[in-house]
């Protein structure tokens, strides 16, 4: 828990989000070195013991609900009385870790850093580079936004009951822009969806199966690729975020 909350620099400067508090261990971390914190617990049979742990802190405010469900901007002005940075903490789980970063990175909501425990391999995943296996369209998504890096390891050694896989503490820095410019940021991230979609398969293949096969979008494919210096027999694993982007613009440009 402290490791977690020294990760984070947590300070009277700070406002914090904390998505699923549990019984309150790392809330009361946070609630001792935080101007405030926000938690979101979706499971209403821990707010009495969330009550019962949290009862001198005045700084601590629980919603029960589901933060994927919830306007971040809205409730945030609602229960910060300080305009300071926000910083999220988080431990997710596996099946839910990607909906809930990409809600807070795609939101309005000016979050200054992420601290999140999660799988080790969903840690590695985000913070790969072009051309490993674990590089993909998480790593493009999440490094698009902010800068990303694994803290430390959590051996699943120190949990009880053990789990069958290691975790990491991953910290994001949110970028002051984004890493790349694109025109369209709905269609550059619909590129990086269809290049992933068969991984085994060439960049090629995969945009004419998201694109579509007929003359004229086989002729916009091949002429955004010739135009972006891009290979079509490349895979999309091997391509970095800045080619990406230089296609995602030749292509809107070429519409």
């Amino acid at each position: 828990m402290h490791k977690i909350v020294e990760v984070a620099d947590i300070t009277p400067a700070s406002n914090v989000i904390e998505v699923g508090p549990g019984i309150g261990a790392l809330t009361e971390h946070l609630a001792q070195n935080a101007a405030q914190v926000l938690a979101f617990e979706i499971d209403g049979r821990l707010l009495p013991i969330l009550a019962d742990t949290l009862q001198e802190y005045t700084n601590v405010m629980i919603r029960n609900q589901d933060v994927l469900q919830t306007d971040l901007v809205q409730i945030s002005q609602e229960n910060f009385t300080q305009q300071l940075p926000i910083k999220v903490v988080a431990n997710l789980p596996y099946y839910i870790t990607t909906p809930i970063m990409m809600h807070f990175l795609e939101s309005a909501l000016p979050v200054a850093e992420m601290i999140v425990m999660v799988q080790k391999e969903v840690a590695e995943r985000i913070n790969a580079e072009p051309g490993t296996k674990a590089y993909g369209s998480l790593s493009i998504a999440v490094q698009y936004y902010m800068e990303t890096e694994i803290s430390f390891i959590v051996p699943k050694t120190v949990f009880v009951p053990q789990p069958n896989v290691d975790s990491a503490i991953l910290k994001l820095t949110r970028r002051s822009y984004p890493k790349v410019r694109v025109s369209n940021e709905q269609a550059f991230f619909e590129l990086i969806r269809s290049a992933f979609q068969l991984r085994r398969k060439t960049l090629w293949n995969n945009l004419q199966h998201h694109y579509g096969k007929d003359p004229a979008m086989k002729s916009w494919l091949q002429t955004s690729l010739t135009q972006a210096g891009i290979d079509p027999s490349r895979r999309g694993e091997t391509l970095s975020l800045e080619e990406f982007a230089q296609l995602s613009n030749t292509m809107e440009e070429n519409k």
